[in-house]
């Protein structure tokens, strides 16, 4: 069964890194949600996507010049806010205290670089504290694009999973796909490819790995989502997971009456 992953909670539902979404996704009955994390020069861990501010919050400038007080502060933009809140950033231990529950769903904790690409200094070590304080190692999965950030993850914190990122871009700076995967066999668990690579370079893909060690991403719409289940990726990540679960659930009752149609 494919299994299906929030992206940044649910962010076509709910503003994305937002302990309301995340809150929210969790009553959907994903199997995991994903979330970003930076680290401040002030030794905050913080949840948000982009390396600065302005995107998402009423804030300026990186994040990683973000002080405590400043990210209580920065709140989400009226665009991205829920009506009749006062969102800010969240901590990484906001969010592992909303979603530490025993029986709650895997952890997709990307780590990211600073706006210039520069991995911060010790941000993995810091994350698998934050891990091992909230007891959610063995259902988190690390996650970068960087390699050497999961080689920093597999250093410090080597009982947990890790999952490495992958688009058409950072293939090519890489040396191509297949020179990609071969550097990180052996170093992570799963290998995340965005749709349109994995589309486009399917059969190498499926030559070099099980379904159950790939994950598609991003994908949204009703035509993809059926595409990636019909062909039984190991996991699917989307800002729609209520779409993919409905359509999942849909297409499993209706599995046995198209073979046996009487």
């Amino acid at each position: 069964m494919t299994l299906i992953t929030g992206h940044r909670g649910a962010r076509n539902l709910w503003p994305e890194n937002s302990l309301a979404g995340f809150r929210n996704t969790l009553k959907l009955g994903v199997d995991a949600i994903e979330f970003d994390v930076h680290l401040t020069e002030s030794g905050e861990l913080v949840v948000i996507h982009d390396a600065t501010l302005e995107r998402t919050t009423e804030g300026f400038g990186p994040v990683r010049k973000l002080t405590s007080e400043e990210r209580a502060g920065a709140q989400a933009r009226p665009g991205v806010r829920l009506k009749g809140t006062d969102e800010t950033i969240p901590t990484l231990a906001d969010v592992l205290a909303a979603l530490s529950a025993k029986d709650g769903p895997d952890l997709h904790v990307e780590i990211k670089t600073d706006e210039t690409g520069t991995p911060y200094p010790d941000i993995a070590r810091r994350v698998a504290e934050e891990l091992r304080r909230f007891g959610v190692e063995d259902r988190t999965h690390l996650t970068s694009f960087d390699i050497s950030v999961l080689e920093d993850c597999r250093r410090h914190a080597p009982q947990v999973a890790r999952l490495v990122s992958v688009n058409a871009d950072w293939a090519e700076r890489q040396g191509g796909l297949a020179a990609f995967l071969a550097r990180v066999d052996g170093l992570v668990d799963i290998v995340a490819i965005h749709h349109e690579l994995m589309e486009a370079q399917w059969e190498l893909v499926r030559a070099a790995l099980p379904l159950d060690r790939l994950c598609v991403w991003t994908v949204n719409e009703e035509a993809g989502i059926r595409h990636w289940l019909d062909r039984r990726i190991g996991r699917l990540t989307s800002d729609r997971p209520d779409l993919a679960i409905a359509l999942r659930s849909a297409m499993r009752t209706a599995a046995p009456l198209e073979a046996n149609p009487a």
